[in-house]
């Protein structure tokens, strides 16, 4: 297999690791890319990025109400 942040994954194809990255685990190397798309468009004084790891993905909310989305305009 093949070893990632210290996790041993089976050789083949692995949908999902426990750090949001797609990973293909082959005897010469493993390939892997991540599940997620960076937000750079958000209004950078009013709101915060904070990492998702259920839904692989980051949130941007609200640095006054956590619980409030902000609009992202872009993502790389």
């Amino acid at each position: 297999g093949c070893i990632l942040n210290e996790k041993l994954y089976p050789f083949g194809e692995i949908a999902r690791t426990e750090d949001c990255f797609r990973c293909s685990c082959s005897q010469d190397a493993m390939r892997c890319c991540s599940l997620f798309h960076t937000p750079i468009g958000y209004d950078k004084e009013k709101c915060k990025v904070v990492f998702n790891k259920k839904s692989c993905d980051y949130d941007v909310v609200d640095k006054s109400d956590p619980t409030k989305e902000c609009f992202v305009y872009s993502r790389v």
